[in-house]
């Protein structure tokens, strides 16, 4: 141990510069941290909204970061006297030896830089579904929802997604912009039904379930319009009718809030079961054989 000690001594003697480079590089580093925390704490005191906390939060990160590899690399590599020249070389080494990382931070500023998604949105990207819960350099970070888990609910698996899959896979988004997706309700009754009966019946039932839904869609589509080609003739919700080899197929189309599509799926099948049970002349449908006997 005392001849490691009298080693570093000696090193720290007969190397005055790098000694001077290690002590600044140090100075910088904890002046950067300091402002940082102390910018958070304010933050955290004047912003008590948790996603904008977030936020600022990473962007202070992201910018201290920038500093301090720019201050400390020019400190280090003084004999260049262009910071352009650093970063020039030093991006072109990083370009051939480390191709993903480096994609992946393009992929990050197109993130930051298009906002094809951000915090909190609902989004698939390939295989992947969930709501964003964390962004970073090199990847983002999705609660995963679907999967083994019906109607878009959460599986409780917290997934990372390298940021370069926003160049090779498709996204889509279900919340940016306009926070509505259509959904689709199908109801089977018996040929033997009044089928006509039954759809006014499923229309009064959608209106009423789904009225909020409706007038909240109207206003963000007009919203929608100043940033996308978005048209939508009607925004109620419409019942189909169809035939089925087992009956009648009445289909709802109708908005929905893509967090609460199981909840709204609920609250109108229970109201359908219980209507339909009080109508005599109305009866569900299932898959049903008929055998014929030729009693010759």
């Amino acid at each position: 141990m005392n001849s490691l000690t009298s080693e570093v001594e000696k090193y720290i003697r007969n190397s005055p510069g790098m000694t001077h480079q290690v002590i600044l590089s140090v100075i910088v580093i904890f002046v950067l941290w300091l402002i940082r925390f102390i910018a958070i704490r304010i933050i955290n005191k004047r912003l008590p909204d948790t996603k904008i906390q977030y936020k600022w939060r990473k962007n202070l990160t992201y910018v201290s970061v920038f500093l301090g590899f720019l201050i400390v690399g020019r400190i280090w590599f003084e004999g260049l006297q262009s910071v352009a020249t650093f970063l020039g070389l030093l991006s072109a080494g990083l370009a051939i030896a480390l191709k993903d990382p480096v994609t992946d931070f393009a992929g990050w500023i197109f993130i930051l830089w298009r906002k094809p998604f951000d915090v909190g949105d609902r989004i698939q990207v390939g295989d992947v579904k969930g709501d964003v819960i964390d962004m970073r350099l090199f990847k983002f970070t999705v609660l995963e929802i679907g999967n083994w888990i019906h109607a878009d609910q959460s599986t409780g698996r917290v997934v990372h997604v390298p940021n370069h899959k926003v160049f090779s896979d498709e996204l889509a988004n279900y919340t940016s912009d306009f926070e509505f997706i259509w959904n689709e309700l199908q109801v089977l009754i018996t040929f033997e039904s009044d089928w006509k009966k039954a759809k006014r019946l499923l229309q009064d039932i959608a209106d009423k379930h789904l009225k909020d839904f409706v007038e909240r869609a109207e206003q963000q589509v007009r919203q929608a319009k100043k940033s996308y080609l978005i048209h939508y003739r009607y925004l109620t919700p419409i019942v189909y009718t169809d035939v089925k080899d087992s009956g009648v197929n009445l289909t709802i189309r109708h908005l929905s809030d893509p967090r609460k599509r199981r909840t709204i799926a609920q609250e109108l099948w229970e109201d359908i079961l219980e209507t339909i049970n009080e109508q005599e002349d109305i009866e569900l449908a299932y898959p049903t054989m008929r055998i014929y006997r030729d009693r010759q």
